[in-house]
């Protein structure tokens, strides 16, 4: 660690192309990327790297200017600094604050489904304060689950659930494996948890909220490529309100995604056919999009 920088781990998945950085979403790590990565080396240089507090990178105070820091001297390290940000959920949000932050230098950022619960008059055709009591009951539960240690069969119950996962979804459950044990850790009492532990887990969820991404995409000086999943997320058990809300969502964030681009030409919106979970459900898809973004949308950068 260097000052307030912590040294991620990193996978590098090699390419001699203009250089790409992969960031996953929250409570995930760099695994998620395994079956998108391979398809961009033809064509690109390319890391993976687990952010602060997942996966195998160490732990430390989780805001956005410590988790901008650990990127920089990634980069730094591998001497790529004009590497593209290219993120998945809250890696996305992370790839746009990065570029955002270091005009002249990052050449654009992706940004996949990473648009977190939006603000309340984006779910179109709900009344606004219905909608910020059922997020709040959202926001709550999470809060309540992150970090919190597996019970005594917590690890069989959820490979269970990836197993489920993977037939209903059509991923392969040694990738949906891979990822749970790659974001796992023994606690010192012996149980086991999934990262980041509670104390950063609800930093970053703060630091999520805190976030207002429309305003964040119009400032944002270079070209973005974002891109929408086309299918819902699953219900929340004991939330029977939770599909009609995620559908009110989704209309008012096509609308305002679509507005985006009308007004910015350099914004690429695309539709990725597959849940929130497109990295490892169609990672053909996603790699088509990122490579047709660099190829099309920012000068000089394609291979």
């Amino acid at each position: 660690m260097t000052g307030d920088r912590i040294a991620l781990a990193v996978h590098d998945h090699g390419g001699d192309g203009p250089p790409l950085v992969l960031l996953h979403g929250a409570g995930r790590t760099l695994a998620d990327w395994a079956a998108a990565a391979p398809l961009l080396v033809p064509r690109h240089r390319v890391l993976a790297v687990d952010l602060r507090g997942h996966g195998l990178s160490p732990s430390g105070t989780w805001d956005f200017p410590h988790v901008l820091g650990d990127l920089e001297a990634v980069l730094e390290a591998y001497d790529i600094p004009g590497a593209l940000p290219v993120g998945h959920s809250l890696g996305g949000m992370i790839a746009v604050r990065y570029a955002l932050e270091h005009p002249g230098v990052t050449p654009g950022a992706v940004n996949f489904d990473g648009f977190g619960w939006g603000s309340p008059d984006q779910y179109v055709g709900l009344d606004p304060e219905y909608v910020e009591e059922r997020l709040t009951e959202v926001r709550k539960a999470a809060a309540t689950a992150s970090g919190e240690p597996l019970p005594e069969d917590g690890l069989k119950a959820l490979l269970a659930q990836q197993r489920a996962m993977s037939e209903q979804l059509g991923i392969p459950y040694e990738l949906l494996e891979a990822g749970v044990r790659r974001a796992m850790r023994k606690r010192p009492d012996g149980r086991l948890e999934l990262r980041p532990e509670r104390e950063h887990a609800l930093e970053m969820l703060g630091a999520i909220d805190s976030l207002d991404l429309f305003a964040l995409f119009r400032r944002t000086p270079v070209p973005l490529l974002l891109g929408r999943a086309l299918r819902p997320v699953p219900s929340i058990p004991g939330m029977d309100w939770f599909d009609a809300l995620m559908a009110a969502y989704a209309r008012g964030l096509a609308r305002d995604l679509a507005r985006l681009a009308k007004e910015r030409p350099d914004v690429t919106v695309t539709e990725i056919d597959g849940t929130h979970a497109m990295l490892l459900e169609n990672p053909r898809a996603v790699a088509d999009a990122i490579l047709g973004f660099t190829s099309a949308s920012i000068p000089g950068f394609a291979a």
